[in-house]
């Protein structure tokens, strides 16, 4: 991954938290590393522990962003997911997943959209 992306990746990740804090999310965790991967942010709705997926592109293509959340992407979120409620010892908590897709226009500007229970534990 090229510096720029990265830093666009960080920037993205930094927006969706201000985003969900805005929504009344408590953030309990970023960049959460896991033996098999990281889940960007996690936090709290309420009594509902919510796994974030950010997704970030240039331009306006809102749709694919949230569409690049493939079922391979999926099922590895659900097992990272397992493992952090296995992890801290949270198994039986209520939880979804989430997708924040952050779309950055010609200019520079972010737009911000957010998809609850965009899909579920299975």
């Amino acid at each position: 991954m090229t510096q720029q992306r990265r830093r666009l990746g960080s920037l993205s990740e930094e927006l969706a938290a201000r985003f969900l804090r805005s929504q009344g999310y408590r953030i309990a965790e970023r960049n959460v590393r896991l033996r098999r991967g990281e889940i960007d942010i996690v936090a709290w709705d309420g009594d509902v522990l919510v796994f974030v997926e950010v997704r970030s592109r240039k331009g306006d293509r809102l749709a694919e962003t949230l569409e690049s959340v493939d079922w391979r992407k999926r099922r590895r979120l659900v097992a990272l997911a397992q493992a952090y409620l296995h992890r801290h010892r949270l198994d039986g908590t209520t939880c979804r997943f989430d997708v924040v897709a952050v779309t950055w226009d010609a200019s520079g500007k972010p737009s911000v959209q957010h998809l609850p229970a965009a899909f579920e534990l299975s």
